[in-house]
C-alpha cells in the first residue's frame, strides 16, 4: 500500500516552465517503455504511433475566469469560476477577507455585477445578470496555474488553448493537447491514425495537492465530462482492431476510464471523482501522452497506476537530471500501460535508473 510521501519529489525552481515555446511541438518527449526511458522530440510522436491508433483528445476550452471585483461593503475580493451551470449562473471560488453573504451583489472587472446564491460546499453561487460565457469572454482574465509567476497575456491566451479546443467550461487547459500543432494533426492523420474526442471541463481541483498520508481518506474533487456515442464507436474499432487506444492526457484518460465503470465504455454525460491510484486496472486506455505532474498529486499517483510505481519513479529522477521542463508548459511524456505489451521499436539514446 502506498502512502502520500511515497509521491513527493524535490523539483528544482528551474525546472518548472514559466512560458511556453515558440513552437508547440518542439517540446521534448520522454518515452517510457515497461523500464526502458528514451530521450526524443514530441514531433517523434508521429513514429511512435501507428496505421489504425486512436489519439483520444479532450475538446474542452479554458475560460477567462478569474475575476476581481468589490463588495457592495467596498471590500475586495477575488473570483474563480469553476464550473458554469446554466447561462446565468455558476459556482466560484471567492476569496474575500469575510464571506459575502447571500443576497450580496459584487461588482467583477468594475464591469457588471453579480448576485451571491447560496453556498455549494467550498464554493459560491453566483448569478449573472446576462450570459455568462459573454461577460466572462468579455471581462475575465485566464487563470494560469499559481506555480507560474507571470499575469496572463495575450500568448498565454492562444497557447494556453488547444488547437483542437471547443466547448467552454473548463478553468485549467488539458496540457498535454498543448503540444499539438496543426500541421503534426496532419502528419498523423496522413499516417492513417485515428482521432476522437471526449469533453472533460478541468476544474481548479486537478492543482490541489494530496493533503491526507492514507490515500484512501482523499476527497477527490470532480469534474464533468461528456463521452460522445462517435466516441464510443471508435474507441470499439479500435480494440476490435487490435491497435492502441491512447488518451492525450490525464483528462481524456479519466473520462475514458469514469465512463468505462461498468466494464465497457458507455456514452454519456456524468460527474467523476474518479480517484486512480496504483492497483487501479485500466480498462479502455492503452498508451497515455501527458505532461509532468506536480509532487503529492493525484494526477502524479494516476500515471504511476498506469506505468508502474517504481518506472515512474526514475522516469521523473531522469527528466529532472536532463533539464526536462515540467507542469502545464512543460515537456511531455509517453506512457504505456503496465497490462498491455511493449511494442518492437527501434530504441536510441536508452538509459535506465
Amino acid at each position: 500500500m502506498y502512502s502520500l510521501s511515497d509521491f513527493d519529489f524535490n523539483l528544482p525552481q528551474e525546472n518548472i516552465a514559466q512560458t511556453p515555446l515558440a513552437e508547440r511541438s518542439a517540446s521534448r518527449l520522454l518515452h517510457l517503455d515497461g523500464e526502458a526511458l528514451v530521450d526524443r522530440q514530441f514531433a517523434d510522436i508521429v513514429g511512435l504511433l501507428q496505421a489504425g491508433d486512436l489519439l483520444v483528445m479532450n475538446d474542452t476550452r479554458v475560460l477567462k475566469a478569474r475575476f476581481f471585483g468589490v463588495k457592495e461593503s467596498g471590500g475586495k475580493i477575488e473570483a474563480l469560476v469553476e464550473r458554469v451551470l446554466d447561462e446565468r449562473t455558476v459556482l466560484a471560488q471567492v476569496r474575500a477577507s469575510k464571506s459575502p453573504p447571500p443576497g450580496c451583489r459584487i461588482r467583477l472587472a468594475d464591469a457588471f455585477d453579480v448576485t451571491v446564491g447560496q453556498r455549494a460546499g467550498e464554493f459560491f453561487t453566483l448569478h449573472f445578470d446576462a450570459d455568462v460565457f459573454e461577460l466572462i469572454e468579455a471581462h475575465g482574465r485566464l487563470p494560469l496555474p499559481s506555480y507560474i509567476e507571470h499575469d496572463a497575456d495575450a500568448f498565454d491566451e492562444t497557447r494556453y488553448q488547444t488547437v483542437f479546443n471547443k466547448v467552454p467550461g473548463a478553468v485549467a487547459a488539458p496540457t498535454a493537447g498543448l503540444h499539438f500543432d496543426q500541421a503534426l494533426l496532419d502528419q498523423l492523420k496522413a499516417k492513417g491514425v485515428n482521432f476522437a474526442y471526449v469533453t472533460l471541463h478541468v476544474g481548479a481541483g486537478t492543482f490541489q495537492p494530496v493533503r491526507t498520508e492514507v490515500l484512501a481518506e482523499h476527497k477527490m474533487h470532480t469534474e464533468w465530462y461528456t463521452m460522445p456515442q462517435e466516441t464510443v464507436d471508435a474507441v470499439r474499432a479500435t480494440q476490435l482492431a487490435g491497435r492502441d487506444v491512447v488518451a492525450v492526457g490525464t483528462t481524456s484518460l479519466r473520462a475514458l476510464e469514469s465512463a468505462s465503470q461498468s466494464g465497457q465504455l458507455v456514452a454519456g454525460s456524468a460527474d467523476t471523482a474518479l480517484f486512480i491510484t496504483p492497483g487501479y486496472a485500466f480498462k479502455t486506455v492503452t498508451r497515455l501522452i501527458t505532461n509532468f505532474h506536480l509532487p503529492k498529486s493525484t494526477l502524479l499517483m494516476l500515471v504511476s497506476a498506469f506505468a508502474g510505481y517504481a518506472p515512474i519513479r526514475s522516469a521523473y529522477a531522469h527528466a529532472i537530471a536532463q533539464n526536462y521542463r515540467f507542469f502545464s508548459y512543460g515537456d511531455a511524456m509517453l506512457l504505456t500501460t503496465q497490462s498491455r505489451a511493449p511494442l518492437p521499436l527501434n530504441l536510441t539514446h536508452t538509459v535506465k535508473e
